[in-house]
C-alpha cells in the first residue's frame, strides 16, 4: 500500500565528500610493486626504510596482505574495524538508494495508475538494490575470484529471503495483533489481551494465501539447479543450470503478468482510497459547518471542536451515534462524484471508531477516532503549512487525487495530476538516482563485505546473509512495520501480500541473476546447504500461510525461530558435514 511520506533531503555530496577524503589510506610498497604516481614519493630512499622492511632479512615476516581500490579511488583497508565502517556506508548508501527507488517507484505509479507500470516495472524496481548486489558479486576478476566472492551473493540471496520470512514476518504479527474470537477471527484495533499467545493475532483475507502459494510455487528453479546434486551426480550440471535460469525469468514473466490481469492487489488500494475520501470529507464537512478549526496552532486536535461536530450529527441527542445518524452524514456530504458503497463506508467508519463493540460510536470513541485522523492526515500533508482550514481543504484534494490515480483508467489518472510532465520528471529523476547509487556503490559493498570477511576469518555467506538484507529491505520493512500497526484485517493482508510478493521476486529475478553469473562464468554449483535453508523456510512458511487466514500470536515465535535454525543448518552441514 503506497503511502505518500515527506521525505528530507539527503546531502548525497557533502557525504561523497567526506567519504573520499578517507581514500587517504596508505599501503605497503614491496620491491616487485611496480611504481605508481601515489607512489612514487613512497619509493624515495628517505622513506623506503621507514615503510618497507628489508626483503634481504631471513627474519623477514609474511607480507601483510594488501587491499585494491575498487574503481581505482574508493577507500579500502585490511583492518577489521576499517572494513566495518565500509560496510555501513555503503550499506547506507545502498539504503538510501532502494528508498529513491520506493519514493520513484510510488510517484509512479499515482501519475500512471496501475496495469503495466504497477505489474510489470515495479517489482522489478523493488528487486532492483538486490538483484545489482547479485550480479557484481561474481562479475569481476578471475573466474577464481568470482568462484569465492559470489558466495556474497549467495548469502543475500538466502539472507533476504529469510530475513522477510521470519524477522519482518513475526514482527508484523507482533505489531499487527487484536484480540482473536473463539472462532479465531481477530477483532480489528481491538487489542486488550497483551501477549496471549492464543487470545490475540492476525487475520488476513484469502487473496494473501493465493500471495503465499505463488511464494511456495517460486522455489521451483532452486529444486531444478540442485537436482544433480540430489541424485549425486556430475552429469547434466550445466544443463540443469540453465534449465532452471531458464524457469527464473519466466517466472518473473509470469508473476508480473498475473499482477497485471488479477490486479486485486491495487483494487484493494483503490477501496483503501476511498475510505481515506470519505475521511478527509467528513474533516472537511466540520470546518464548513464553520463549527470551528480541527487543529490548534501547535497542531494538535481542537477536542472542542470535535465534540460539537459530534453533537451536530448527533440528531437524537442520545450521546452516540447510530448507523443511521453516520449514513445521513455521508449522504449529505457532496463527495464529487466518486462513486462508493455508502453502507460500505459506514461498516469502515464503524470499524474506525467503536471500540467497544456496541455498533454505536459513543462521544469519547468519536473524539479518539478524530484524533487519530487527523494525525494521519498530518501524516499526508505535513506541507501545507500552518493548521488553517487550508489544511483540511488540501488533505481532502489529495485523497481525491489518490483515488483517481488508483482508478483503473490510467489517462484519467494522468489528468487529475496538476502538471503530469514535471511528476513524471521527478519520478524518473528518483528512478535514475537510486539505480545510479545501486549500480556505483553495489560493487564497493561486495569488496568491503569480501575484505571484512578476510579480516575477522568470518565466512562471507554469514557477514552477507545477516548484514546486506538490512540494507536492502530496510525501507520496505518499515513501510509493512507501520502498516501492519493500523491492526486492520485489510492493511495487514496487503502488507503480508507485499512481503511475499517480495520473497518470489528475490526467489525469481534475483535467483535468475545468479544462475546466469554461474552458467555464464562457468562457476560451480556447491550451495547445497544453502539452497536447502531457502527451500526449508519456503515451504514450512509457504504450506503454513498458504492454507489458513488466522495466526494467533505464537505463530511469531515459529518465524523468529526459523531464522537461527537456518543460520545453525548452514554452519553444521557446511564446517561439520563438509557440505560446501
Amino acid at each position: 500500500m503506497a503511502i505518500r511520506r515527506q521525505r528530507r533531503a539527503f546531502p548525497l555530496v557533502p557525504f561523497l565528500v567526506s567519504l573520499l577524503a578517507v581514500a587517504a589510506y596508505g599501503r605497503l610498497i614491496s620491491d616487485g610493486m611496480p611504481a605508481t604516481p601515489s607512489s612514487s614519493v613512497l619509493a624515495s630512499p628517505l622513506s623506503s626504510a621507514a615503510i618497507r622492511l628489508n626483503s634481504s632479512s631471513p627474519a623477514t615476516a609474511a607480507a601483510p596482505e594488501e587491499c585494491e581500490q575498487t574503481y581505482g579511488f574508493l577507500p579500502c583497508t585490511t583492518t577489521v574495524f576499517g572494513n566495518m565502517f565500509l560496510v555501513l556506508t555503503y550499506g547506507f548508501l545502498m539504503f538510501k538508494a532502494a528508498t529513491f527507488l520506493s519514493a520513484g517507484s510510488e510517484l509512479l505509479l499515482e501519475i500512471m495508475g496501475p496495469g503495466l507500470v504497477g505489474g510489470l516495472l515495479l517489482p522489478i524496481l523493488g528487486a532492483l538494490p538486490d538483484a545489482l548486489l547479485v550480479l557484481v558479486s561474481g562479475l569481476s576478476g578471475t573466474k577464481e575470484t568470482a568462484q569465492s566472492q559470489v558466495l556474497i551473493g549467495m548469502g543475500l540471496l538466502a539472507g533476504s529471503t529469510v530475513f522477510l520470512l521470519t524477522l519482518l514476518w513475526g514482527t508484523c504479527v507482533v505489531v499487527g495483533k487484536c484480540d482473536v474470537t473463539e472462532n479465531g477471527v481477530a477483532i480489528d484495533s481491538t487489542d486488550t489481551k497483551g501477549f496471549s499467545l492464543t487470545g490475540s493475532g492476525i487475520t488476513t483475507d484469502v487473496q494473501t494465501s493465493y500471495a503465499a502459494r505463488i511464494m511456495a510455487i517460486s522455489v521451483v528453479p532452486f529444486v531444478i539447479a540442485q537436482f544433480p546434486k540430489m541424485l549425486k551426480t556430475h552429469h547434466g550440471e550445466r544443463l540443469a543450470i540453465l534449465l532452471a535460469l531458464i524457469a527464473s525469468f519466466s517466472l518473473v514473466l509470469a508473476y508480473c503478468l498475473y499482477q497485471v490481469f488479477q490486479p486485486w492487489v491495487q483494487k484493494r488500494k483503490l477501496a483503501y482510497a476511498k475510505h481515506k475520501h470519505v475521511i478527509s470529507g467528513i474533516l472537511q464537512h466540520a470546518q464548513k459547518q464553520a463549527l470551528g478549526r480541527l487543529l490548534n496552532d501547535d497542531g494538535s486536535p481542537n477536542e472542542n471542536v470535535i465534540r460539537k461536530l459530534f453533537h451536530k450529527i448527533d440528531n437524537d441527542d442520545s450521546r452516540n451515534l447510530s448507523r443511521a445518524e453516520l449514513h445521513a452524514l455521508i449522504i449529505g456530504i457532496n463527495f464529487e462524484e466518486i462513486d462508493f458503497d455508502k453502507n460500505d463506508a459506514v461498516d469502515k467508519i464503524m470499524d474506525d471508531f467503536d471500540t467497544s463493540g456496541n455498533d454505536t460510536v459513543e462521544e469519547d470513541e468519536f473524539v479518539a477516532g478524530m484524533k487519530i485522523w487527523l494525525h494521519e492526515a498530518k501524516q499526508k500533508v505535513e506541507a501545507s503549512g500552518a493548521y488553517s482550514n487550508k489544511f483540511v481543504n488540501d488533505y481532502h484534494a489529495r485523497t481525491r487525487e489518490d483515488h483517481d490515480q488508483l482508478v483503473d483508467r490510467s489517462d484519467e489518472a494522468v489528468e487529475s495530476v496538476e502538471n503530469p510532465g514535471w511528476c513524471i520528471a521527478k519520478a524518473v529523476g528518483y528512478l535514475l538516482l537510486g539505480a545510479t547509487i545501486c549500480a556505483a556503490f553495489a560493487d564497493p559493498l561486495v569488496d568491503a563485505v569480501h575484505n571484512f570477511s578476510n579480516a575477522t576469518h568470518i565466512p562471507s555467506f554469514f557477514v552477507s546473509f545477516i548484514g546486506l538484507p538490512l540494507a536492502t529491505n530496510s525501507s520496505e520493512a518499515v513501510s509493512a512495520i507501520i502498516f501492519a500497526s493500523r491492526k486492520k484485517q485489510r492493511t495487514c493482508s496487503l502488507t503480508f501480500s507485499e512481503v511475499y510478493g517480495g520473497v518470489t521476486m528475490n526467489n525469481t529475478l534475483c535467483l535468475g541473476v545468479f544462475l546466469a553469473l554461474i552458467y555464464f562464468r562457468e562457476l560451480t554449483w556447491d550451495f547445497s546447504s544453502e539452497v536447502l535453508v531457502i527451500l526449508l523456510v519456503c515451504v514450512i512458511m509457504g504450506l503454513f500461510t498458504s492454507f489458513r487466514t488466522s495466526f494467533p500470536l505464537w505463530t511469531c515465535l515459529v518465524a523468529y525461530l526459523l531464522y537461527p535454525l537456518t543460520l545453525a543448518v548452514v554452519y553444521v552441514l557446511d564446517f561439520v558435514f563438509g557440505w560446501s
